[in-house]
């Protein structure tokens, strides 16, 4: 009679335990999407604001180049440990408490006045929370069961989303001077720093320890020397380019350029940095072969040996493409060109837009159900390039062309609308056909990672394949800055739409290797 009342109250302690380990989930997944726009779309807004011009804007989208490297640094956090913090738990305090610092530090410096200052410090925070996310990703798979970690996955993306609604939709509503609390982005940024010192205290608090883990000291010591001869070549890739290809470039544009003096300073900037990059890879990759980075030349090499592994991941570069490129400079393009408030574009675009992009997602997932990978895939790359002409109407037909939506005041303490919004009618109908079709691509195009890295590869090359998936988002805001200033938005919106045709192409030539990932159907 005694061992019922054991065993409920074990069963009971059990599913606290579980309760408890998935609500920390979430609030790590909170902790990793709130720094993503500080990097990003608010990023863009504060620089907008400040009276930046696009191409600068589009240039300062580099700062998120990190989450396109992390698997290059990925090794040396999974063989180390900080002392004393705990395996994994020791990495997401550090970076959480170095992002605190980072935004503050960012707070305190004019975007207009001490721009290189600016971006390296912005580089920083992108750096730092790529490699949050990494120790994160390492945590999560650690710490939950089997049997948890599909729901883990769910509330980590619950945590992610609402935090960008924190950082990038409540942040643009709190700095309307009108319509919301009239803060300045500094104070904003200051707001975000000292929620990452709160997430910094969740981590130290609550989250339990792993098991400690014994690394190989010799395959250890190969990753530190090859990441080091990695980091010293893209700085001599960076001192080459900023010292003799800007220069050269710059003088032989001057020769044969008939326009504005200061558009071609702008373009010169843009192909010396292509140049810079051609230089620059190679020699990082010469780089960490002489000095043996190991998981790095493994992975890379396991990878390209895989039939049609090169056309995979070109395909992965391009299926986002045409979208990353029609938002890379979407705030400004709202906020500057087409005169909305920020409290509109926070309310529409960053609030409305994320949750619209959630249900994309989820509706996605039921009807690739039905559809098949492949069929999802070519759908919903369709819709996604289709839905650029949204954008292209904005910009053709102005404000005002379909009414407006009334938004009534509200005062919920942490934000708050001063008096009743009216949302233009045609941003709202552009915002919700880009999100759930985006939501929707999103969707089939994560679940085509998740089949290749499943049945293929290695868990080395998920970490590969994620990074690649943020290729088109960070790599392609200069060249965007730079067209937004060369063309009309119309035609940069059209140019969106035809940057999506080569991925759909390939998903043609692609089929039997992509149909070849989909599980059997009954």
């Amino acid at each position: 009679m005694s061992s019922l009342p054991a065993s409920a109250a074990g069963a009971m302690s059990g599913a606290l335990a579980r309760l408890r380990r998935l609500v920390l989930i979430a609030l790590l997944g909170f902790a990793s999407g709130l720094p993503l726009a500080l990097t990003g779309q608010a990023l863009q807004a504060w620089l907008t604001m400040r009276g930046l011009d696009l191409a600068t804007i589009g240039f300062l989208t580099l700062v998120g180049l990190p989450y396109t490297f992390k698997f290059l640094w990925a090794p040396l956090m999974d063989r180390f440990e900080p002392p004393g913090l705990g395996r994994r738990r020791g990495w997401m305090l550090l970076t959480q408490l170095a992002l605190a610092g980072a935004l503050a530090l960012l707070a305190g410096i004019d975007p207009a006045q001490e721009i290189r200052l600016f971006a390296l410090v912005g580089l920083s925070v992108a750096f730092l929370s790529a490699s949050q996310d990494v120790a994160i990703d390492a945590y999560r798979t650690d710490l939950l069961l089997p049997a948890e970690r599909g729901m883990g996955a769910s509330l980590t993306t619950l945590g992610y989303r609402l935090a960008m609604i924190v950082s990038g939709g409540l942040a643009f509503i709190w700095v309307d001077p009108v319509q919301g609390g009239g803060w300045s982005w500094p104070e904003v940024y200051r707001l975000m720093a000292l929620l990452m010192l709160g997430a910094a205290g969740v981590t130290a608090l609550l989250l339990p320890r792993l098991p400690p883990r014994e690394a190989p000291s010799s395959v250890a010591r190969h990753e530190v020397l090859g990441f080091a001869a990695v980091l010293a070549a893209v700085a001599l890739g960076a001192l080459l380019t900023d010292r003799a290809i800007a220069p050269a470039v710059a003088q032989a544009l001057q020769s044969v350029w008939t326009g504005g003096a200061g558009l071609a300073k702008k373009w010169a900037d843009l192909l010396s940095l292509l140049l810079g990059l051609a230089l620059t890879l190679p020699l990082a990759a010469w780089a960490a072969r002489r000095a043996r980075y190991e998981t790095l030349l493994g992975g890379l090499g396991s990878y390209f040996a895989l039939p049609a592994a090169g056309a995979m991941l070109v395909f992965i570069v391009l299926y986002k493409l045409g979208d990353a490129f029609a938002q890379a400079l979407l705030t400004p393009f709202l906020l500057q060109a087409m005169h909305f408030s920020s409290a509109e574009v926070g309310v529409v675009n960053k609030v409305f837009g994320l949750w619209l992009s959630i249900g994309g997602a989820l509706l996605g997932g039921l009807l690739m159900l039905r559809l098949g990978l492949w069929r999802a895939l070519m759908l919903f790359g369709v819709a996604q390039a289709l839905s650029n002409l949204g954008f292209w109407w904005l910009a053709s037909h102005g404000q005002g062309a379909m009414g407006a939506v009334l938004v009534p005041a509200f005062d919920w303490g942490f934000v708050k609308l001063a008096q009743a919004t009216p949302v233009d009618g045609g941003l709202l109908m552009v915002i919700v056909i880009e999100n759930l079709s985006g939501g929707m691509g999103t969707a089939a195009f994560l679940a085509f990672i998740t089949g290749l890295c499943n049945q293929r590869y290695t868990a080395t090359h998920f970490a590969l394949l994620s990074a690649f998936t943020a290729v088109g988002r960070v790599w392609v805001g200069p060249l965007a800055g730079v067209l937004a200033e060369a063309i009309s938005w119309p035609s940069f919106f059209i140019l969106s739409l035809l940057m999506a045709l080569p991925a759909l192409i390939m998903l043609v030539w692609l089929r039997p290797r992509i149909m070849a990932l989909e599980p059997p159907r009954p």
